[in-house]
């Protein structure tokens, strides 16, 4: 196994058992306890896990719908970079998708205003691109979620049923290579299912932190994302990963 690799499962595993030992990992690992010890000692640096006596343990916490405020405080720089890189990938005359996550409500307070038509279920998305005359707003409707000021439900699905669109932009809570993409809310994840399946192609916006953590609702397999737009700190870990299964991949 490469070193990438096992660093890589090492992670997965950390955030699947939430702590795990050293002699534990040796053995699984097949390889001296030294060596693990390094391992762990990289990913810390890389905000992947952190080592505590004897071993090491996750540095995610299962998230439930959190608000907005906390949202954008959480790796903000990473994800207005990620935003702008994802606005280079519109195009004059498109019909897009942006779901409610913060990354989404970059995007739109960075898109100019120009020829495009928007379906999105966050609140906050939509009243940013209000203030753009060229740009058209279709807002889901359907049961609103206080703390993420999104719709969701059985009329925001069916609402997104009735149109299609060139490109979905959306996050997610964790992205496993095995597992896919995964929410929280399954609600939320509902939705983001319908936002993938009318558009031509689907576009994650993930932070490094999102890789290799599981939540509790799946949204897809990995096979229906085109590109995967995400921050440097991914590299050596994931990114082999997703360009193995065909998937694009941009850092910024």
């Amino acid at each position: 196994m490469l070193v990438a690799e096992r660093q890589r499962k090492l992670v997965e595993l950390v955030n699947e058992r939430m702590s795990v030992r050293v002699t534990e990992l040796s053995k699984i690992f097949s390889v001296t306890e030294e060596t693990i010890r390094r391992d762990l000692e990289k990913l810390e640096k890389e905000n992947l896990l952190r080592r505590s006596h004897g071993g090491a343990v996750s540095v995610q916490k299962e998230e439930s719908e959190i608000s907005y405020v906390e949202r954008e405080i959480k790796n903000a720089s990473e994800k207005k970079r990620i935003a702008l890189q994802a606005i280079q990938l519109i195009e004059e005359g498109d019909q897009i998708v942006l779901d409610a996550s913060t990354t989404a409500w970059y995007m739109a307070k960075e898109l100019p205003d120009m020829q495009l038509t928007v379906l999105t279920n966050s609140i906050k998305v939509a009243v940013e691109l209000s203030k753009k005359e060229q740009i058209r707003v279709i807002s889901t409707g359907g049961q609103l979620l206080p703390q993420s000021l999104s719709y969701v439900g059985p009329l925001a699905e069916r609402s997104l049923s009735s149109y299609h669109v060139n490109k979905t932009f959306l996050s997610c809570k964790g992205v496993h290579l095995e597992r896919g993409l995964t929410d929280s809310n399954e609600f939320q994840a509902l939705l983001k299912k319908h936002m993938l399946n009318i558009a031509d192609q689907t576009i994650l916006l993930a932070d490094a932190s999102k890789f290799g953590v599981r939540t509790f609702a799946h949204i897809t397999d990995l096979s229906n994302i085109s590109l995967v737009i995400t921050n440097g700190e991914i590299e050596g870990l994931y990114e082999d990963g997703l360009k193995e299964k065909g998937i694009q991949v941009q850092t910024v």
